[in-house]
């Protein structure tokens, strides 16, 4: 299946939703020249990201603090990795400080399905967070995950250990490999794609990875960045 990028071209994600695909780990371990230069080109491009993105973190940081001064810039959030390792995921906070605790009661008002939680109006998120969600700005820290090796660029979303809790052993084969700061479900419909939808894509983006389709992604998620799509 294909959508259309901004100026009308095709992008090709590869979206069968079959919900009858099996990775194979012998496959992912073959592809020892693609994980090589993956990392390679990981590590580089989110250098020089972080450097050319320095004054824009400057800048969020200062409006973080003059929109809730008594709170961090950062937060940091224990996510599963490949093959369920735990790391600290961070980001620019958009949320108020005790957003976590809040989390209980605002579960029957979650909008997806599946184990995720989306809530388009979560009383949580500040002024500032609802402007640096939008734009997918908030991720931005991530690029330091990837250069400790927690993350790649693209891959699937590294989830919360509650939700790998619900999931099947379906669902399991998203930890199979590193996972990256924007994928499919990132330049698709996004908040519009349900949980096993997103399962579906992640195991799709998996199976027929390579650099090309790494690097369409990349490029979709700048465009989504300066032309948000349903982020929130």
């Amino acid at each position: 299946m294909q959508t259309e990028g901004h100026d009308g071209e095709n992008f090709q994600h590869y979206h069968s939703l079959t919900n009858n695909s099996v990775i194979s780990k012998d496959q992912i371990k073959k592809r020892i020249f693609y994980h090589f230069f993956k990392k390679l080109f990981d590590e580089l491009l989110s250098i020089i990201a972080i450097i050319l993105l320095f004054p824009l973190f400057i800048i969020i940081a200062i409006l973080i603090k003059i929109d809730d001064p008594k709170g961090p810039v950062f937060y940091s959030q224990i996510r599963i990795g490949k093959n369920g390792r735990l790391f600290k995921m961070y980001k620019f906070r958009s949320m108020v400080v005790n957003a976590d605790r809040k989390l209980k009661k605002l579960l029957k008002y979650n909008e997806i399905d599946g184990s995720m939680f989306k809530m388009k109006y979560d009383p949580r998120v500040t002024k500032i967070g609802r402007i640096i969600r939008k734009y997918s700005i908030d991720e931005l820290p991530q690029l330091l995950n990837v250069i400790k090796g927690d993350m790649s660029l693209v891959g699937p979303r590294p989830p919360l250990e509650r939700e790998v809790e619900n999931y099947t052993e379906y669902d399991k084969q998203r930890l199979l490999v590193i996972p990256g700061c924007t994928g499919l479900w990132q330049v698709s419909e996004r908040n519009n794609v349900g949980f096993h939808e997103m399962v579906e894509l992640d195991i799709e983006y998996i199976d027929n990875a390579n650099m090309w389709i790494d690097i369409q992604i990349l490029l979709k998620t700048i465009w989504i960045m300066i032309v948000p799509n349903s982020a929130y």
